[in-house]
């Protein structure tokens, strides 16, 4: 059992960078644009040290409150006891990114809106609802050219 209870204990796994990503950071980290409201993952990058989140924030995803030169202000709900806390981090935009969460609800509603322009023009109604996946159709197989096989495990033979 580890004895240290440092800001960085345990994390040796959590902030490695990846096979082929060491080394300087790419400029197109300083060069993303962030706004207040933008739900944004946050991922700690050992190369820079300052700005950095503490360990029970790495992989976790806020909503954007604050906006500096340098910095973001974040905020996260933490699971204290009973209850849900807001958590408001400072952290460098080195160890933030946007966050792919709603990218596919999105694109729903762009294509819904579009399918509803196209159902207006036409007069009818569209169903827009998701749906899950049905069951797959019935067939019969035929037995007359098809003979069945039976199937055998091989015996294990050596070829030493």
């Amino acid at each position: 059992m580890p004895h240290s209870f440092g800001m960085r204990a345990r994390t040796r796994d959590m902030f490695k960078r990846g096979f082929k990503t060491k080394g300087m950071i790419p400029l197109t980290t300083f060069l993303r644009v962030y706004k207040v409201g933008d739900i944004v993952d946050i991922k700690a990058n050992a190369a820079q040290q300052k700005g950095m989140p503490h360990k029970y924030y790495h992989g976790r995803t806020g909503i954007v409150y604050n906006v500096t030169a340098r910095a973001v202000g974040v905020i996260v709900y933490k699971v204290v006891g009973n209850r849900y806390m807001e958590k408001r981090v400072n952290l460098r935009v080195e160890h933030v990114k946007h966050s792919k969460c709603r990218d596919d609800f999105l694109e729903r509603v762009k294509a819904n809106a579009e399918k509803k322009k196209e159902a207006k023009a036409k007069g009818e109604t569209v169903l827009l609802k998701r749906l899950p996946a049905m069951p797959r159709e019935a067939r019969t197989i035929s037995t007359a050219n098809n003979i069945p096989q039976t199937l055998a495990p091989i015996p294990y033979d050596t070829t030493i």
